[in-house]
């Protein structure tokens, strides 16, 4: 019965109401002091999207440069590594990591310029 008595009383409160002024003199509204920590839907599908995009290149990709890219960048749900981490992991030096991962992204760039001359 909680939900009729405050429906008697109509103490709602609305997300757009005013809770005060900016130092400018504008109104502030609940909205938009409450903080969003949910995932925006737009951002996630874009990525999703850009990542499926991704991995139609990776066949033009050694398995070393694949490698690199999905440690690097935390693809195909691995966690992102520095250049130092994946180096210690392969056993070779953060350069030769550096100088395969921008050989891959360069790779995969042309690619997709060559298949998206209309864009």
């Amino acid at each position: 019965m909680h939900f009729r008595s405050n429906k008697k009383n109509n103490n709602t409160v609305s997300l757009n109401d005013a809770i005060g002024f900016d130092k400018d003199g504008n109104e502030v509204s609940l909205m938009e002091v409450i903080k969003d920590d949910s995932i925006d839907i737009i951002d996630m599908l874009h990525t999703k999207e850009n990542v499926m995009l991704l991995k139609k290149y990776f066949k033009i990709l050694s398995p070393r440069e694949k490698e690199i890219l999905i440690k690097r960048y935390g693809l195909l749900n691995e966690e992102e590594q520095t250049q130092k981490e994946i180096a210690k992991t392969l056993h070779i030096s953060r350069s030769y990591v550096s100088r395969i991962e921008k050989r891959a992204l360069t790779k995969v760039l042309r690619e997709f310029l060559k298949n998206n001359k209309g864009l």
